[in-house]
Formats: structure tokens, sequence, C-alpha cells
């Protein structure tokens, strides 16, 4: 375990960002989680209240995977698309459906 220099919790030797106050190790200084967010949606912890950082956009597949049969079944299973949201204080994380650029009526 290592201390914060900042908020002095207790951090994981592997983390290199503090839980509580978002003091990097590396950069030897306290982040700001706003810029990870450019260009998706803003949204807030229902916990803290802080907003949640974007952590990427994955891929889950339905259905069971056996060896190199697998590799040609996947291509006809159910794909389903999620972006992926974290809380840097508490841990939260949200899934939500990606956003697309064009709103589609259904037609």
């Amino acid at each position: 375990m290592k201390t914060c220099p900042i908020c002095n919790s207790e951090i994981e030797h592997n983390f290199e960002i503090c839980w509580n106050c978002n003091y990097s190790f590396t950069e030897k200084k306290q982040i700001d989680f706003l810029d990870a967010n450019a260009g998706k949606r803003n949204l807030e912890c229902l916990r803290c209240g802080i907003p949640l950082i974007f952590g990427g956009n994955y891929k889950f597949y339905e259905g069971t995977r056996f060896g190199f049969v697998s590799i040609w079944t996947t291509l006809f299973l159910n794909r389903e698309s999620f972006d992926l949201y974290v809380c840097p204080k508490c841990g939260k994380v949200e899934f939500y459906t990606p956003v697309t650029s064009k709103l589609t009526d259904g037609s």
C-alpha cells in the first residue's frame, strides 16, 4: 500500500491514481477528469454527484464459444455495443447505449 500525498488515503501499490482525490502518482499532480469525457455524454454519478469518466465502448457477444468452430459461429450471434462510464470516486460502473449522430424514426 502507498499513501496519497494530497489526502493521505491508502492506495493499492499497483494503482497510479488516488481513488479519493484523483492525484496521479506518475504525473505528480491532481488530474481533472472532465477532459476525459470530451465529445461524450455529461453524466453524473447517482451516488456521489460527480462527473462520470468515459471508459470506452465495449462489445458483448451472446452465445458460447467452442474452439475453432466458434470463429465461424460468432458471425451469426447477437452482438451488443455499450458505452462504459466509471465514477472516479466510488468506482460505480454504468453502461449506456452508444450515442449515435443520426436519429432514427423507425420508418
